[in-house]
């Protein structure tokens, strides 16, 4: 897509897709409140990207430039990191302007990649975004721990325990982890080992990603958090850790 420019013709347009996300958010997100100061810009890692940075998608946006905004394909290189928000002497919400820019394409025509990590995520019970299953991933752990159990005396009590009832904590793991670097779950444990925490992992929603949060699938998003805390509440944990 061509390098968005912000040309009025006629005058300001009225911007309808502004004033929806506006109305959907506490007090507006302040998205009327810009000083076009541009520390929005300054540290968000997707400025540039396509010709676009944070405070230029909120200009077009308070401009009525709906059409350029809800089609720009800069809206997938924002990371939800929110440093914009933060560094915003105005507390301006971007991200949610963002999100909802995303919600207004037609699924079929979202990234592949991140339509596919949903998807998977959302048919397995384990929400796990690469596809990866509760006996897997028990497999896995299993493995990994009994290999740190010989080849490191200092952890050879190291528990890792999986559907533990009545745990304090009920600890979440990034799929990508299991799936393709096992051993990068260890210093993790190592964490609640050293803190003498109380934890278990659950065969079912251990996965900690959500990518249907960065779809702008607000159903689908709300599914898998859903599974999530039921299988923290089936196990009658008291808190939910999420690594990510």
């Amino acid at each position: 897509m061509a390098e968005a420019a912000i040309r009025l013709e006629g005058g300001p347009h009225e911007s309808t897709f502004m004033e929806e996300v506006m109305k959907a958010l506490p007090e507006g997100g302040n998205l009327n409140l810009c000083l076009t100061c541009g520390a929005c810009s300054s540290g968000c890692p997707a400025s540039g990207i396509e010709g676009m940075d944070p405070r230029k998608f909120l200009r077009m946006a308070a401009l009525g430039l709906d059409e350029e905004v809800t089609k720009h394909r800069w809206v997938w290189c924002c990371t939800q990191c929110r440093r914009c928000v933060h560094a915003c002497p105005m507390s301006i919400d971007i991200p949610r302007l963002v999100f909802n820019a995303r919600a207004r394409w037609p699924r079929e025509e979202r990234p592949k990649g991140i339509r596919g990590s949903c998807d998977a995520a959302v048919n397995n019970e384990t929400n796990s975004a690469m596809g990866a299953g509760s006996e897997d991933f028990k497999f896995v752990v299993e493995d990994v721990l009994e290999e740190v159990h010989e080849n490191q005396p200092r952890f050879k009590d190291m528990e890792v325990p999986i559907n533990k009832e009545g745990a304090e904590y009920f600890l979440n793991q990034n799929s990508r982890e299991p799936v393709t670097e096992p051993d990068e779950m260890v210093p993790l444990w190592k964490i609640m080992h050293m803190a003498g925490a109380d934890w278990t992992y659950g065969t079912a929603g251990w996965a900690a990603e959500n990518y249907c949060m960065f779809l702008s699938d607000e159903e689908n998003w709300e599914k898998i958090v859903r599974n999530k805390v039921k299988a923290v509440d089936d196990l009658g944990v008291k808190y939910w850790l999420n690594t990510e």
